[in-house]
């Protein structure tokens, strides 16, 4: 079946279209991309998902699917932004 992955860093984004086996799982889609060989992903820190809904690495991909590799989110306050609402 043919499917997709997406993942993007500060500099590089990439897209990438795959063809895997039926019955693969998210995490069979990231490993047969080769974006850990190149990126250090720590899916202890980074969420997985299927067309933007949050998916489990061990959930089944169907035909068409894109995974998506998510970056945390981190915001930076600015010195206008505080804790208080006045």
């Amino acid at each position: 079946m043919k499917v997709s992955i997406a993942y993007a860093t500060e500099d590089t984004q990439i897209w990438q279209a795959l063809e895997i086996n039926d019955g693969a799982t998210v995490e069979d889609v990231i490993a047969v991309s080769g974006l850990l060989d190149t990126f250090p992903i720590d899916f202890k820190k980074q969420k997985v998902g299927i067309f933007g809904k949050l998916s489990k690495l061990k959930a089944h991909v169907r035909d068409g699917d894109r995974v998506e590799i998510y970056q945390p989110i981190i915001r930076v306050l600015g010195d206008d932004d505080d804790d208080d609402d006045d």
